[in-house]
């Protein structure tokens, strides 16, 4: 996941996007602005947490508004006509202050909260909103940058001015610009209340995970774990209070990773329904009427721009465009998966009757079972496999020998530079060349403190305008070994490792003049794409035969074995795909509501589950079988910021068939080569925001995507 913290010039939806996330650790320095005042001194303008104090944040924040409106002023006092220069590039340069704040504000508050930057949040949120809402709705501005773009025909722009005044005009167009000023009034009331409802709708869904563990009292109830999972449990019923029990923390997707293992099956069901039915109610956290007045809120801005929906008012800047097209989409895939589903159903039931069981698969018996089919029938032994997967080699005999082939890119670790967490590593990025690209921060492994999920986005962003080089993070949310024992991950959190590299790669080979157009400051359904097609690295051989080592013996993974897990890969697909496709249209039908739709579920928790239910049964789908991958009520990327990824989970499906379409390109002209490199470089990686998608896709390919690649590939059609 790409978690763009975009400049500030244009603040409304950047601002918005950001303020869901949670802290670093508090020191005893005063609450001064100084540090956030100027540039980094520390290489590459990296943060220095050294220097920064939980206090210092919320009078930094004033002080970056402060200054941002101030240059805004300067703008729109200009005596001048309005120029590009005067006008478009002075507004893309402002802001800088407050950009650094909120930058490093909102990654450390992902990844590492504590109640006081929480309340900081919830406090700055809907200050931030007001705060971008004065300036895309400020019609004195406005009537500058209308009148640079009414005389675009007249100007000599390059192919990236061109493009950053059409965006600057296109999404103050959209803020609400051409609104009457009542009208305005009124989208800036509703920004701010959704400021609010999704700043405590993110901590309400983390609270709910982070806080609510199963706990067990019996290790006999926890049979089929390791012994080292077991003595993690324990220490984490201690650390609740639970001393002499066990506890299971959840993640943020409704399967849970330690199902297929446990044989107790009291236990699964226990966990999954913990994760199931979290923040709906039943244990306390409630996030069932917060999710109707977001979504209300979000049809009535609709409205006010004359749309009929959320999801086509936010969709305007998509590389789909409309609703229809995302629906089209995906509803093209339904039939082939509900077949699925219910033959993978039938294949479980008949293993759970071998085993001597009396019952019918549920979806905390799915994985289990399936799991067990997967091992019969592909030979395949999850655990022995992630043997070969120690997380240190893969990173840096994986993913950057990965990037040394492809992009000729070689890595250093540093550990001169502060870090947030002693669990984050740090490396400087250098091109073939020997210079300098960047510094990349990698932040593996699960803590309370930390969001689920993994995501990647930038402390500096790539900026000729400002000579800046990238300042990269990845976050991801691995089980910690214990203390004294070989990190080792699964053959999932493998691809992820290669997926979000992927993003960081879109960001370290930005080549703009622009932050707003720069690396992975692109289209929702674009950007995932770029980190989707660099999982085909992961098992390609000459990358894996020189990471994939067994941290006793040392031996490579044996070709077998990876043969089985891409043959496996098909299998499944029922659920693997089918929650994901859930989740998907889920977040479609929450944002085709209208205003009078929205209306009545405010308030009315009971109606709420049942608009959930309905909108995933008449898909045709074993919902009863396979949840979606979110439910509603902890659906993060759609409810916790005014925007993020609402009427955009789709995307994910999307950039999938790029992703799908662009590993045939590969395969066919020859595979892992610096020459294929250079040109997905050149065609994709080098390009930002600054062209149309599709046509970007052309240069790329020499044709446009198709969806078959990715039908095959799921097992969903006959690749023969």
């Amino acid at each position: 996941m790409r978690l763009k913290l975009a400049p500030l010039a244009l603040t409304a939806s950047a601002l918005a996007l950001v303020a869901t996330t949670t802290a670093c650790s508090p020191t005893e320095l005063t609450a001064s602005t100084d540090y956030f005042e100027a540039d980094s001194t520390l290489p590459f303008q990296a943060p220095d947490f050294t220097k920064i104090s939980e206090e210092s944040y919320i009078p930094s924040f004033e002080k970056g508004m402060e200054l941002h409106l101030e240059e805004i002023q300067a703008i729109i006092d200009n005596p001048d006509e309005p120029t590009f220069e005067n006008t478009i590039v002075e507004l893309e340069k402002s802001g800088r202050m407050l950009g650094r704040v909120s930058r490093v504000f909102f990654q450390l508050t992902g990844t590492n909260t504590n109640d006081r930057l929480d309340e900081i949040n919830t406090e700055m949120s809907p200050k931030l909103t007001a705060h971008g809402d004065s300036i895309t709705l400020n019609p004195e501005l406005f009537e500058r940058v209308k009148a640079v773009y009414d005389n675009r025909d007249t100007l000599e722009l390059g192919v990236e001015d061109a493009k950053l005044l059409d965006e600057t005009y296109s999404s103050m167009v959209h803020a609400g610009a051409l609104l009457t000023e009542e009208q305005r009034e009124e989208v800036k009331e509703i920004n701010t209340q959704l400021s609010m409802l999704t700043t405590e709708f993110g901590q309400l869904a983390r609270d709910a995970m982070a806080t609510q563990p199963l706990i067990v009292d019996t290790r006999e109830e926890l049979a089929g774990l390791s012994e080292a999972d077991i003595d993690a449990a324990a220490t984490l019923a201690a650390e609740q209070g639970q001393e002499g029990k066990f506890a299971i923390a959840l993640q943020n997707t409704t399967q849970q990773p330690l199902l297929p293992t446990l044989e107790n099956r009291d236990t699964r069901e226990a966990l999954f329904k913990l994760s199931h039915d979290r923040a709906d109610g039943k244990r306390g956290v409630d996030t069932r009427d917060l999710i109707a007045r977001i979504a209300l809120l979000r049809a009535e801005k609709a409205a006010l721009f004359g749309q009929p929906d959320w999801a086509t008012y936010t969709m305007y800047d998509r590389m789909a465009k409309e609703p229809k097209t995302a629906l089209d989409f995906m509803e093209q895939m339904v039939p082939a998966l509900a077949a699925t589903q219910r033959r993978e159903a039938e294949m479980l039931n008949a293993a759970i009757r071998a085993d001597g069981g009396d019952f019918d698969v549920q979806p905390w018996d799915w994985y289990r079972y399936a799991n067990r089919i997967k091992a019969e029938q592909f030979d395949l032994d999850e655990d022995a496999v992630m043997e070969y997967f120690v997380l240190e080699n893969v990173l840096e005999d994986g993913v950057f020998h990965m990037a040394e082939e492809l992009y000729g890119l070689t890595f250093e670790r540093r550990t001169d530079l502060p870090v947030y967490h002693e669990d984050v590593w740090v490396y400087t990025v250098f091109e073939a060349d020997g210079s300098e690209l960047g510094v990349f921060y990698f932040d593996p492994f699960q803590r309370p403190s930390k969001r689920g999920g993994a995501w990647m986005s930038n402390f500096v962003d790539q900026s000729y305008l400002w000579d800046t080089k990238p300042v990269i993070y990845n976050v991801l949310n691995i089980p910690k070994a214990a203390e004294g024992e070989v990190q080792l991950v699964s053959f999932d959190w493998v691809n992820t490792t290669f997926h979000e590299f992927g993003h960081a790669l879109h960001g370290f080979f930005a080549d703009q003049q622009y932050e707003s157009l720069s690396g992975t400051a692109t289209a929702r359904d674009f950007v995932e794409y770029p980190s989707q097609v660099h999982e085909m690295w992961a098992t390609w051989p000459s990358i894996l035969s020189n990471y994939a080592k067994h941290y006793e013996t040392g031996e490579t993974i044996p070709d077998e074995m990876i043969e089985k897990i891409e043959a496996a890969a098909k299998f499944n697909q029922g659920y693997d795909f089918g929650e994901v496709v859930e989740a998907a249209l889920l977040d479609m039908k929450w944002h085709a509501l209208s205003p009078d739709e929205a209306r009545a579920l405010v308030g009315n928790p009971e109606a709420v589950d049942a608009f959930e239910r309905q909108s995933l049964t008449e898909l045709g789908l074993e919902i009863d079988l396979v949840p979606p991958r979110y439910r509603s009520t902890y659906f993060n990327h759609i409810f916790s910021s005014p925007a993020g990824y609402s009427a955009g989970y789709y995307s994910y499906l999307w950039t999938e068939m790029l992703d799908r379409d662009s590993r045939e390109w590969f395969r066919e002209n020859g595979g892992l080569t610096r020459e294929n490199g250079d040109h997905y470089r050149k065609t994709v990686l080098s390009r930002g925001g600054t062209m149309d998608y599709f046509d970007m896709y052309q240069t790329f390919a020499g044709r446009q995507p198709n969806v078959q690649a990715m039908l095959e590939a799921r097992g969903l059609v006959d690749g023969s």
